[in-house]
């Protein structure tokens, strides 16, 4: 057996762990649904919502498995039947050029990929999400979605690509610093400016308006010294029933968001305390931090990748017998995913805390029970799951889940 065939098998075998493990954790989250509505939510859950949100669990479980196993068999179908090195000859017979022929091989893939999710999605959307009453999204809009992700992707992705290419052909040993520095510097662009520039092409965004919640909302800030240039209000309602907020951008393009449909089933000191939760994001430089992490595991991932680019092995792991710059991406994609799921689980870990200490921060400068009652609200009203089982947590979880933050929030 070749190096080539063992790296193979090695990826094989990682995604089928994968897959399985995933299949587990899920069984044990469903499982791990207590039977009553917990003592610290029976001021807002009555028995028939508590049912819902398990019905909701259990239907959005349903296409999440059916949906995954989809994608599973058919990346093993892939790597078992060399059908990424059948899509490398197909596309040398239009282009021999590196980014004209990364570009056709990333984007059939994306399309591919899309095609295939777009009945998931739909039935998500459509199905359940109108089922449990959340949905609002109409067709046009939906196809509206979709068409400018797409869109977007293929202009953002594409072009990203082909100066990632650009520079490996130009630069040497000197790739994986100066695409680090080229990607880093996009990425800062994109977190400054995601709120005036992306979120507009899906979402209308408004100023908050003056009032009895802006009123309050400046008395807090003033309390704090915190500039209040950029509290907007996003027309959330237009897809969702959900509510939720978030902070994004850094230095003066910092921006708040809140919802439409948080300030429609919020009192304003709810509101105001979940502001104080979002500040205290900025506050304790929350985004910086994730930036920064971000940007040193881009610069080792580069690093690595720059080493081993060159290799045909990669291309061999594919089964093509041709090397090329995309053929070298993907292999080493496969390849990194061991390390890409621990360092995604450390950065999950890491946001938990993130969340911790911007709670902390909305107790210590507003108030607690505001927040409580904001946060119980919003798991009622997303019909979220309220025991979600400890390793369930610690591997998918961004966030706490509720409960450990109320219980936080009470200390």
């Amino acid at each position: 057996m070749s190096i080539a065939d063992i790296l193979l098998w090695f990826i094989i075998v990682f995604i089928v762990f994968e897959y399985v493990f995933s299949r587990i954790l899920d069984y044990l989250n469903h499982k791990h649904w207590s039977s009553e509505v917990p003592e610290e939510m029976k001021d807002v859950y009555d028995e028939e919502k508590y049912r819902k949100a398990q019905d909701y669990e259990k239907a959005k479980g349903r296409i999440g498995l059916i949906s995954s196993t989809v994608s599973f068999i058919l990346i093993l179908g892939l790597l078992l039947f060399d059908g990424f090195a059948w899509l490398d000859e197909w596309v040398r017979q239009y282009t021999e050029q590196p980014i004209p022929m990364a570009l056709l091989f990333f984007g059939v893939i994306g399309l591919v990929s899309e095609i295939i999710s777009l009945p998931f999605s739909i039935y998500n959307t459509f199905v359940i999400e109108e089922r449990f009453g959340f949905n609002k999204t109409d067709a046009k809009t939906f196809i509206s979605d979709k068409l400018k992700g797409l869109l977007m992707s293929a202009v953002m992705g594409g072009g990203l690509l082909a100066i990632v290419i650009l520079v490996y052909q130009w630069s040497g040993d000197w790739f994986w610093l100066i695409a680090w520095i080229i990607i880093t510097g996009i990425t800062l662009f994109f977190t400054m400016f995601y709120t005036s520039l992306i979120v507009p092409l899906f979402n209308e965004l408004k100023p908050l308006e003056e009032g009895e919640l802006r009123s309050a909302i400046e008395r807090y800030a003033q309390k704090i010294n915190f500039p209040l240039d950029n509290i907007y209000v996003i027309d959330g309602s237009k897809r969702s029933t959900k509510s939720n907020a978030f902070f994004s951008g850094i230095g003066k393009k910092k921006s708040i968001v809140l919802y439409d449909t948080l300030i429609e089933n919020h009192s304003t000191e709810e509101l105001t305390a979940v502001l104080a939760h979002e500040v205290g994001h900025y506050k304790k430089q929350h985004i910086q931090k994730s930036f920064i992490i971000s940007s040193l595991q881009m610069a080792v991932m580069l690093l690595i990748f720059g080493w081993l680019a060159g290799n045909p092995l990669l291309a061999k792991i594919l089964g093509a017998e041709q090397a090329s710059f995309h053929l070298a991406l993907l292999g080493f994609g496969l390849l990194y995913s061991p390390i890409s799921l621990i360092t995604g689980l450390l950065m999950n870990v890491f946001s938990r805390k993130n969340e911790y200490e911007a709670d902390e921060f909305a107790k210590e400068t507003y108030s607690s029970e505001p927040l409580r009652k904001a946060l119980k609200k919003l798991s009622v009203d997303n019909l979220s799951n309220l025991t979600p089982h400890p390793t369930y947590v610690f591997v998918h979880y961004s966030h706490p889940p509720v409960l450990q933050r109320l219980q936080a929030l009470k200390e």
